[in-house]
């Protein structure tokens, strides 16, 4: 029986579409193993949430306009009427009233609310808020006394504040304060000011100033790198270099001291990032030898990691230029090193250079090296270098026992690792199901309660919010009661991401559910797709919202954007109403449609047909040029980090949705392919339109 991953029946019903009747009782009637089920059963009364009455709705919608209009008088009114409903949603009128005015709200109004919301998610966000306020203020001890209570702690806004207060009233510093300002990625007056009182107190030397300028012109962050500049007095020479960095170089020809050579550093970083072969050249005709060894070899390892986002196979031996020069006490970049290492799998026409993997990733810091994708890696170099050692026996059972540490069937590298190891990917068993006392807890819980609620009455990010808050801490019982409770009331993305927060008891069905089954495998058969293919990307793409919107515009299920849906329907000889993107069932038919065209001009290679629905088929049709390589080695190189983490996602999905579809062990390997290279085949006609 699969009570998690169908809809309830009679809602299944009403939502037939073109699949027909037949076809979903066909469906209906199979289980993961051919074996028949059973319609869910609805949840209990006792687990089921109060729908929120339609004037408590109004009241809370009304209420979040009026505070993005800023709107004081209009909340004070809304904030009372709320309050006499007595409703749990009246903490977020609360909340907003008391927010926008905070600049003028004493330590008092704030105590007051977090008497009357104790243990809530508001009152934390609200310390939040009022601690940047204290910081604003310059109010160190009230700031100091305040911040104890902050759970969440994940705001470097905050985190300068304090650091700063601890400065300025002589409190011993917590932590690293030069490493809470390198931190900083965006432009802000709380972490800059805590450079400016370091700067004061005599603890920010230069050097520290140049380490974050490098760090933030590495990282394109311009206005952080002026920022930082500015307690230099090197405002107009960022924005010089920034503007045209050759033009720079260009005119500081003639010998120049320590702080041009640093300035001519940041100008080669950013000439690298537009065309890392003229940065090379500059490099090889004059910085090299002018700038000081450990700068040098800084701007090599850059360079290093801009051609390894290029993919160009010259990457290695600027790495290799900048190993023997060194980068100076500080380092560079984290990533530097993992794309180190990446170019090196890369290299010797995709052979690797296994040694070249191994010192990158000792490299990277110790966080970094123990996360599954470089475990996986390092095991996979002391495999490749054990047959030409003299002690390859103690190198090929060091493999096996990082490959062991990391061997899971919940994850790409885990389950990459199990095959390493010849064991098939069988899924875990089930837990034992939830008794009602479980199930009544996790529907009582008040924040979960006002979670449910606000999404329900269309404030998803506020809801999201309230939930991921109120299940931190929680066990894994209790986080699978509080997923079961998203999953019974169908809001997909609550009831995966908490149950994939279990560690030991863990509920494939919950964390792969399978909504709108029937219609969804008829679209993949009616396109020739795998089933398990298509659930494995709709997961990652929407988490089964079918009103679901980037960003950027893509929409629905299988967030379609409107350029490729009026292509895509064209191409299927439908008609399309833009405004109904968000139709499930033309939302699927669309996104399959394309993801068969996709696909097809990939020659069905899964990964390069996942990374062409994320980024476009043309960022993957120039990925796959040069020499054919491993599969893994390919999706582990693809230059961008969404997709690439995207990639892996989908594919590990899918072997998932497999197994609990067939009832079989899978491989994901299988899925990946063997080898990934140019194309052998002449392109079809039409394919290189694809958008």
């Amino acid at each position: 029986m699969l009570p998690n991953v169908l809809l309830s029946w009679p809602l299944a019903l009403g939502r037939l579409g073109s699949v027909g009747l037949s076809g979903l009782l066909l469906t209906l009637s199979l289980g993961a193993a051919g074996a028949p089920l059973s319609p869910p059963a609805a949840p209990p009364a006792a687990t089921r949430v109060a729908p929120v009455p339609q004037d408590v709705a109004n009241l809370v919608t009304e209420a979040r306009e009026a505070a993005r209009r800023r709107d004081r008088a209009r909340l004070l009114a809304l904030r009372g009427s709320a309050a006499a409903t007595g409703h749990p949603l009246a903490i977020w009128p609360d909340y907003w009233e008391l927010a926008n005015r905070l600049d003028s709200a004493s330590q008092a109004d704030l105590d007051a609310f977090y008497a009357r919301w104790p243990g809530s998610y508001l009152e934390d966000r609200l310390r939040n808020d009022w601690l940047l306020e204290l910081g604003r203020r310059r109010a160190w001890p009230a700031l100091l006394a305040e911040y104890p209570r902050f759970v969440l702690d994940d705001d470097r806004r905050v985190h300068c504040h304090v650091a700063l207060a601890r400065l300025q009233t002589g409190a011993p510093a917590s932590g690293d304060p030069l490493r809470t300002w390198w931190a900083q990625k965006d432009a802000d007056e709380a972490c800059h000011a805590l450079a400016r009182g370091l700067r004061e107190a005599g603890q920010l030397p230069d050097s520290a100033i140049w380490h974050k300028l490098r760090l933030s012109t590495e990282a394109n962050r311009r206005a952080a790198a002026v920022q930082a500049a500015g307690l230099l007095d090197a405002e107009a020479a960022l924005e010089a270099l920034f503007d045209n960095p050759a033009r720079y170089l260009a005119r500081h020809a003639g010998p120049v001291g320590p702080r041009g050579q640093e300035l001519a550093a940041l100008a080669l970083i950013r000439l690298g990032a537009r065309d890392v072969d003229e940065a090379v050249r500059a490099m090889h005709a004059r910085w090299t030898e002018d700038l000081p060894p450990a700068t040098a070899g800084w701007v090599w390892a850059s360079l290093g990691k801009q051609a390894a986002l290029k993919l160009s196979p010259e990457a290695p031996d600027h790495y290799q230029r900048a190993q023997r020069l060194g980068v100076g006490p500080h380092g560079t970049a984290d990533d530097t090193y993992a794309w180190q290492a990446r170019a090196a799998l890369r290299a010797n026409g995709g052979k690797g250079r296994w040694q070249q993997v191994l010192q990158a990733i000792q490299a990277l810091p110790a966080e970094d090296q123990n996360d599954p994708t470089w475990v996986y890696w390092k095991a996979r170099g002391l495999q490749a270098i054990a047959p030409d050692s003299q002690d390859g026996a103690m190198l090929d059972a060091e493999a096996r026992r990082l490959y062991a540490s990391i061997a899971s069937p919940l994850n790409y590298h885990g389950k990459l690792a199990l095959e390493a190891l010849g064991r098939p990917t069988v899924l875990p068993p089930a837990p034992q199901p939830l008794t009602p006392a479980e199930r009544q807890a996790a529907a009582a819980r008040p924040g979960l309660q006002r979670a449910l609620g606000l999404i329900e009455i269309g404030l998803r990010s506020e809801g999201v919010r309230e939930w991921n808050y109120s299940i931190r801490g929680l066990d894994d019982r209790e986080l699978l009661a509080a997923a079961q409770l998203a999953c019974d009331r169908e809001i997909w993305d609550r009831c995966i991401n908490t149950s994939e927060r279990t560690r030991v008891e863990v509920d494939m069905q919950q964390r792969f559910p399978m909504p709108f089954r029937g219609e969804v495998v008829a679209r993949a058969r009616e396109q020739g797709l795998d089933p398990a293919y298509v659930y494995g990307l709709i997961r990652q793409e929407s988490r089964f919202i079918l009103d679901a919107r980037s960003s950027v515009g893509a929409s629905g299920l299988m967030q379609i954007m409107p350029a490729t849906a009026k292509w895509t329907a064209r191409k299927l000889g439908l008609n399309l109403d833009p405004q109904a993107l968000t139709d499930r069932s033309l939302n699927l038919r669309l996104g399959t449609g394309y993801l068969k065209l996709v696909l097809d001009s990939f020659e069905g290679s899964h990964p390069m047909a996942a990374a062409g629905y994320n980024a476009g088929p043309s960022r993957p049709r120039k990925w796959r040029e040069g020499p054919p390589l491993d599969a893994a080695v390919w999706t582990e190189n693809i230059p961008f980090s969404e997709t690439r983490d995207y990639v892996k996602k989908v594919l590990s999905n899918t072997t998932a949705y497999a197994a609990l579809l067939s009832g079989q062990p899978q491989s994901l390997r299988s899925r990946l392919g063997l080898t990934i290279g140019p194309r052998v085949s002449a392109e079809k006609p039409g394919e290189a339109e694809l958008p």
